[in-house]
């Protein structure tokens, strides 16, 4: 179960990632529409693990590949924003959060 803190990091943190992929990271990824659904933090706040969707874009993989690349720059942009909010900023991870299209496919095949 997750700590008070790290709640409070993990919504800290999927806010300014999510403003971060909207904003100044528009460009750098073929216009696609990035959305942060989850973060998760570990206990000592080294890691997150982020969780995103990706939309108007053919290939996902490709584009979570990219993303990938980026971290370091993420990171960095990151660090800018919430640097008086926590002692080090945590290293980033990338999934891909697919439950928005298995949700889809469920309603196709309802249909």
């Amino acid at each position: 179960m997750d700590t008070q803190r790290q709640l409070k990091v993990s919504r800290l943190l999927q806010r300014d990632l999510g403003e971060i992929f909207q904003r100044e990271s528009r460009g750098k990824f073929g216009g696609a529409m990035i959305t942060v659904t989850k973060v998760n933090v570990t206990k000592d706040m080294s890691i997150a693990r982020v969780y995103v969707s990706l939309f108007a874009t053919k290939d996902k993989e490709e584009l979570l590949t990219t993303i990938r690349k980026h971290t370091v720059e993420i990171r960095f942009q990151l660090g800018k924003r919430i640097k008086d909010q926590v002692r080090q900023i945590p290293e980033l991870e990338f999934f891909l959060d697919d439950s928005l299209d298995y949700i889809e496919s469920i309603e196709k095949l309802l249909d």
